[in-house]
């Protein structure tokens, strides 16, 4: 066990050296490797979700250790629903079971559920969980855990641009009041601000139609890790190179120091 205890120094020192005044206020994570890491344990897909469950309990645990107020996880997108329904339905199963098994903990970690994504394709079983628990974490005050659910970003600005559309219509707005914030009102982040950081796990190299709005200035961090392997210590990894970059808004470097 010698090697464990090492290990678990070195990801301890990486928290450590976080500068507490710079953690992001909200990280997005595409949680990608679960068919993969099932495979390489001769396993059906299904057993890399379940393990994905223990990734995610303890990313939002880590978040919630350094302080970051929004994390959104993109659980699953538009394009899922076209798997196989066997897959599909043993997915929606777990979503069930993680929300029960889970509610209790966020509780205890003071963490509020919310969702953004076409919610209303999900089935009225999984639906109902998911709404019983975000009623009852709805007053907690500490990390804002967000479910990207049945989401992808182009679903997400086409919604946008057709209710906007029918406002102009209806006169509730003109068509010369349209400009960049306007437009952030009508999607489903309009409460939430743009994550500063975007993590994908598996080695892959997409953004796969998640915040394409939202990213314009994130940082993006890729990892070979597979998702079920994933652990808070690789987030405060992630954190941790996130603080060691200049982020100019498209600006140069004297302008930010001036």
């Amino acid at each position: 066990m010698p090697g464990l205890r090492q290990e678990t120094l070195v990801m301890k020192s990486v928290k450590e050296k976080l500068n507490i005044n710079k953690i992001p206020r909200h990280v997005a994570i595409i949680m990608d490797g679960n068919g993969r890491w099932a495979a390489k344990h001769g396993s059906e897909r299904i057993f890399g979700h379940e393990h994905g469950v223990e990734s995610v309990r303890s990313t939002v645990e880590g978040a919630g250790e350094i302080g970051i107020e929004y994390l959104t996880l993109y659980a699953f997108s538009t394009e899922n629903w076209e798997r196989p329904k066997n897959e599909v339905d043993a997915l929606m199963g777990l979503l069930v079971q993680a929300i029960e098994n889970e509610t209790g903990e966020l509780m205890k970690n003071n963490v509020r559920l919310g969702t953004i994504g076409d919610i209303k394709k999900l089935p009225p079983d999984v639906a109902a969980k998911l709404n019983e628990c975000i009623r009852l974490l709805e007053k907690n005050t500490g990390l804002n855990l967000i479910l990207a659910l049945s989401y992808s970003s182009k679903w997400e600005i086409t919604e946008a641009v057709r209710n906007i559309a029918n406002d102009v219509k209806n006169g509730k707005i003109q068509s010369k009041d349209i400009d960049d914030k306007l437009f952030e009102s009508y999607l489903s982040t309009a409460q939430i601000p743009d994550p500063e950081l975007l993590i994908r796990t598996s080695g892959e190299f997409r953004i796969s139609n998640f915040l394409l709005w939202q990213i314009a200035y994130s940082e993006l961090y890729f990892t070979d890790k597979l998702w079920p392997d994933f652990r808070k210590e690789d987030l405060f990894e992630a954190v941790y190179d996130f603080q060691n970059r200049e982020r100019r808004f498209g600006k140069i470097s004297e302008q930010l120091f001036s």
